[in-house]
């Protein structure tokens, strides 16, 4: 074989897994953050993709139909987004959880600067969000999320994969989501249920009692002590 053409294979397979990789660090979560520079995310995937291309089983490629390489490297590419999006769902369930536990504590427009994908959130649910996102790195979840990205391997044979299972796995991946959040933000229900319902009835043996502004601090105190002994648990 000519030596050209090896390298241009060789070459043809590492850009074939980087469109994977690449792809699914988009919106992996930890590594997808706006806090990290593009150039530097490029960098790091180019050079995940070299340390891993050897360990993928992914050869050499040769193929110079320009639409055979099209739907390769699209259902590459779509086997990567999928990944990194359901990991971005499972995430947003702590910010769903922290925009519910804002809405019940009176701090839902306590807004707080844009924190990774997520736009527009509340002080709590970044909090939350920043939490994780530094308990990835810290217990070394991120080399669990590089080992996964490797075993797609093994699930999806590159250039194959199943359209319906995969939007089947993305609904069970919201499904699972929302569920998290709510269970998450469930004690904050009932101790907003509770101080609520309490207020009322004050308010309805004294007209003349300012629920509001009695309410309102005792609220954003209970929410916030209930939170320094839910947050453990939560992360």
């Amino acid at each position: 074989m000519d030596l050209s053409a090896f390298l241009s294979d060789v070459l043809l397979g590492y850009f074939l897994v980087f469109a994977r990789l690449g792809s699914a660090l988009l919106f992996m979560p930890g590594f997808s953050d706006a806090a990290v520079p593009v150039r530097q995310r490029l960098l790091f995937g180019l050079v995940m993709t070299a340390a891993l291309y050897p360990a993928t089983g992914v050869g050499p490629v040769a193929e110079d139909r320009p639409a055979a390489l099209m739907l390769l490297f699209g259902a590459e590419i779509t086997i990567g987004l999928w990944i990194g999006l359901v990991g971005r769902v499972l995430l947003s369930a702590l910010q769903f959880a922290g925009y519910q536990i804002g809405l019940m504590s009176g701090l839902a427009n306590a807004l707080a600067p844009n924190v990774g994908a997520f736009e527009g959130a509340t002080s709590l649910a970044a909090m939350l969000l920043v939490g994780a996102t530094a308990l990835i790195f810290i217990t070394d979840l991120h080399h669990l999320i590089i080992e996964s990205l490797l075993m797609s391997y093994q699930v999806f044979v590159p250039g194959t994969f199943m359209l319906s299972d995969l939007t089947d796995q993305f609904a069970r991946a919201v499904q699972v989501s929302l569920r998290l959040g709510l269970s998450l933000a469930a004690p904050f229900y009932i101790a907003g249920l509770v101080l609520n319902v309490g207020m009322g009835l004050a308010n309805r043996m004294m007209a003349t009692l300012q629920v509001f502004f009695i309410a309102q601090p005792l609220l954003i105190g209970s929410a916030l002590a209930l939170l320094v002994l839910a947050i453990p648990t939560m992360m």
